[in-house]
């Protein structure tokens, strides 16, 4: 789940079209399994921690991180013409219980759901709904998960059915610029090459950069205060250093990078109504480079085991 900066998108008079449809209740979560503090009252409270990880927290995170590419290898399976997002909910719900976690969208700031599936032309933060998946529709299902006191973030974006060529060159576009932004991470590199290689990408590929939705600091908070643009920002000189946690996460278009939200305070989609799509890793930054939390315990890594 991607961070929001504080510029609340200018919302223009029609909607795009993929229509909001109707929500099933809140599911519930075994009182046996942890909850993250923000679970029963919906307000996280200030980010407050350090911004790097002690090692029993690295420790924890490989096990989050870990539970939540497992479960989205196993929703991934799922994602076919016909299915519902409601559906696609209910499968990672089940399994991330079934693992012993929380997910940790669940009542975050009032999310009604545990994933969140953001189809075509929503850009993030699309509640699962009774909307039926269409052949030749893109869907970026962003799980997290909260266990042994701490979260894993990851995302991917799906092909549903038979979809057409500008979508496979977005999706497949979209996933190198998440690898090109990991790429700069390093002990001594600074935030902002994360941005200019994703953005530098991009461009040459002939899309744009989502600038209102960034890349987080993660960890014992779902949300800390590290800010990671998936564009160039000259401001963003943060040092990495060894043992800092973050999500890198960059939502790129096929048309401009304007977005509005809907009503909901949560579904945020293209003005232009062209789509867009999303990867997130959740990393821990090492002397040499960086380690991917979001992996599974055998090493496979979502978004290389969907690539197409």
């Amino acid at each position: 789940m991607a961070k929001r900066k504080t510029k609340t998108p200018k919302v223009p008079p029609s909607l795009p079209p993929v229509q909001q449809g109707f929500l099933s209740p809140k599911r519930g979560v075994p009182s046996a399994i942890t909850r993250p503090p923000y679970a029963l009252s919906g307000d996280p409270g200030p980010s407050i921690l350090p911004l790097v990880r002690t090692s029993d927290e690295i420790a924890s995170m490989r096990k989050a991180g870990a539970i939540a590419a497992e479960v989205l290898l196993h929703v991934g399976e799922k994602v076919t013409p016909g299915i519902t997002t409601d559906k696609l909910d209910q499968i990672a719900h089940d399994e991330i219980v079934r693992l012993g976690a929380y997910p940790s969208p669940l009542n975050y700031r009032g999310f009604p759901k545990s994933v969140c599936t953001s189809v075509n032309e929503v850009v993030c933060h699309g509640i699962p709904d009774s909307r039926q998946l269409q052949d030749g529709d893109i869907i970026n299902i962003d799980v997290t998960v909260y266990y042994d006191g701490v979260h894993g973030d990851t995302s991917v974006t799906f092909y549903v059915g038979d979809v057409d060529d500008h979508s496979k060159h977005l999706v497949t576009t979209t996933r190198e610029a998440l690898y090109k932004g990991m790429d700069t991470v390093k002990n001594g590199s600074r935030v902002c090459d994360i941005g200019k290689a994703i953005e530098k990408h991009a461009h040459s590929n002939q899309l744009s950069v989502v600038r209102e939705f960034i890349g987080h600091g993660v960890g014992p908070e779902f949300h800390s205060a590290l800010a990671i643009p998936h564009y160039y920002d000259r401001r963003a000189t943060t040092e990495l250093t060894t043992g800092m946690s973050f999500t890198i996460e960059p939502m790129l278009n096929l048309g401009g990078h304007i977005l509005h939200m809907w009503d909901d305070t949560w579904t945020v989609v293209t003005t232009d109504g062209r789509r867009s799509a999303q990867f997130e890793h959740t990393l821990i930054v090492t002397d040499d480079g960086f380690e991917i939390m979001t992996k599974t315990s055998s090493g496979t890594i979502p978004a290389e085991y969907f690539a197409n």
